[in-house]
């Protein structure tokens, strides 16, 4: 038997089959081409795996066979699997060749896959050039993924997670590498845990993400529940970002999750009956401030989602929370959001939101983070949980934005940072320098400003200074240095210099 690839193999070739785009696209884009190709290869990988299954299985008859492939959670069609391409890679058409099979998979899979590869067009001149150069480009994409370690099947990489853990690490990279536009579509793996775990999705829940992306974090709480037993939905504006959602879904087994394709905050497409769906857990990442948001049409909602007040026309921070919470489920829903700081103190319309949410006793916890955290932008920010089961009144304040690892061009949470916000949040106390429980009247008090410093005071007092030691050693260090000069004048002297 061939000896099993590990993952950090196949993240070092995947990351070396880039080199085809650098230099000609940047990472927002090319990132797509990658991420296609890397889910065509191992889904031909997949449907290899189940041929010689069945195969041996039913001793080679063709049609039960055919039936029990027909039968998989994913048919592919044999013009479209990665072989097929590869032979055809020195033809001049090639771009067109994989258009088509990419158009036949979606066929011959409507219910999971439908339109997911329509935003990808691997015949475009403006984005691989003119057909000389594209098609060599082409054709380095796919011996790149002909590397004999390259090889995808479930039966040689052990743990299907494998695979999705490789898909993860590329987006991961993608993000890193694409400047501001990386946070349109992944939320740092460490920020994406910690929202997991501090929302403690359960046996059964149903689980949201509104503002979705590449689905990394809607995954990550997912995975939270051991049992496997839950159910994920997610909605996202961009078709790009939508497709890598889809595909990452499906790579991780996660086939059931239905990812809508929508403006969650004009148009919401997770919908029963007129009414918005309801869910246990709802996470979200979203667009900081998003300006033009939808605020025109907003007091007519049809889902009435903005009766504690109207977000301002210039940022929709309180459009997404006001969103959340209203798609949780009465008493028992948990909302998770990551949020700017002006989200904290910001007056206006923003303030009588704040007001009537923490009046309303929907307010758990305030979270600071370190600055430099996401890709794109180095403000710091924070994470509001909201809990509609909440036991009391009290608010947790918790400051842990000096604690993190700085590595190089961005900040990372470290485990141990993780596991110090968890601990704290479960313990739901004051620890001095760290956090604070207050009160609600505290916060009345404090004209529902949630600014973190208002609450944990992070002040070191400076250690006193003994002005009579310091002047003793200020004059210790003169009488040192008159005796010096005193010496290099004698040096000086007998070298003939004075």
């Amino acid at each position: 038997m061939a000896e099993k690839v590990s993952q950090q193999e196949i993240n070092e070739i995947l990351w070396r089959a880039c080199d085809t785009f650098r230099g000609t696209l940047d990472p927002a884009q090319y990132k797509d081409y990658i991420l296609v190709m890397l889910f065509v290869k191992y889904m031909s990988d997949l449907a290899k795996d189940k041929q010689a299954e069945y195969s041996e299985r039913y001793k080679g008859d063709k049609q039960r066979i055919e039936r029990a492939l027909a039968r998989e959670r994913f048919v592919m069609p044999k013009e479209s699997d990665f072989d097929f391409l590869y032979s055809k890679r020195e033809k001049s058409n090639i771009g067109e060749l994989i258009n088509i099979g990419l158009e036949r998979i979606e066929d011959a899979n409507k219910t999971k896959l439908e339109n997911v590869f329509r935003n990808i067009d691997f015949n475009s001149e403006p984005n691989l050039g003119e057909t000389k150069d594209r098609n060599r480009r082409l054709i380095n994409l796919l011996n790149d993924f002909n590397n004999p370690k390259l090889d995808l099947r479930p039966s040689r990489i052990g743990n299907q997670d494998v695979i999705g853990n490789a898909y993860e690490y590329l987006i991961g990279h993608f993000a890193a590498n694409a400047g501001k536009k990386g946070g349109e579509f992944y939320t740092p793996a460490e920020v994406a845990t910690l929202l997991a775990r501090l929302l403690k999705p359960k046996d059964g829940d149903k689980i949201c993400d509104p503002a979705c992306g590449s689905g990394s974090l809607l995954i990550r709480t997912g995975r939270e529940v051991k049992s496997g037993n839950y159910a994920l939905f997610g909605q996202e504006s961009n078709g790009s970002t939508w497709a890598l959602c889809r595909m990452n879904m499906f790579l991780h087994a996660m086939d059931n999750a239905r990812i809508e394709r929508c403006d969650t905050l004009t148009s919401p497409r997770l919908v029963e009956e007129n009414k918005l769906m309801r869910f246990n857990v709802v996470v979200a990442n979203p667009p900081f401030s998003l300006d033009k948001w939808g605020h025109e049409d907003a007091a007519h909602d049809r889902y009435n989602r903005f009766w504690r007040g109207l977000p301002p026309k210039s940022k929709a921070d309180y459009a997404f929370i006001s969103h959340m919470i209203e798609t949780t489920l009465e008493d028992e829903g948990r909302v998770g959001v990551v949020v700017p700081h002006g989200v904290l103190f910001r007056g206006g319309s923003e303030g009588k939101i704040r007001q009537k949410l923490i009046e309303d006793n929907l307010l758990k916890a305030v979270i600071g983070l370190p600055e430099n955290l996401f890709f794109g932008t180095g403000i710091p920010t924070a994470i509001l949980v909201f809990d509609r089961a909440k036991k009391t009144k009290d608010v947790l304040f918790i400051d842990a934005s000096r604690e993190y690892k700085d590595d190089k061009t961005q900040n990372r949470l470290r485990e141990e940072d993780i596991a110090k916000i968890i601990e704290t949040f479960e313990a739901f106390k004051t620890i001095d320098k760290y956090s604070y429980r207050a009160k609600q009247d505290e916060i009345i008090e404090n004209d529902f400003n949630l600014n973190i410093p208002r609450y944990v005071d992070t002040f070191v007092k400076e250690p006193e200074i003994d002005i009579k030691a310091v002047q003793k050693e200020i004059e210790g260090l003169e009488e040192e240095l008159v005796a010096t000069r005193k010496k290099m004048a004698g040096y000086l002297k007998e070298l003939g210099y004075n």
